[in-house]
């Protein structure tokens, strides 16, 4: 069994990287109770996590306010 916070393998690239050079940006990794953020220009560096109630509505109020 997988520790909870165990997220190798299950890194997914941000769908708003877009082509070329803006390829590399930020991945995701979920587990049930959390999820990891790490930049993927720099994968071995240090990770941010959040539960997930805090990631969603993070994200939500992105796509309500999506800025310049």
């Amino acid at each position: 069994m997988r520790h909870p916070t165990d997220t190798r393998g299950l890194w997914r690239k941000s769908s708003y990287s877009g082509e070329g050079d803006g390829n590399s940006c930020v991945e995701i990794a979920n587990r049930p109770a959390r999820v990891a953020v790490r930049d993927s220009k720099a994968p071995a560096r240090a990770t941010l996590t959040f539960p997930t109630p805090s990631f969603t509505a993070f994200v939500e109020a992105l796509k309500e306010n999506p800025g310049p």
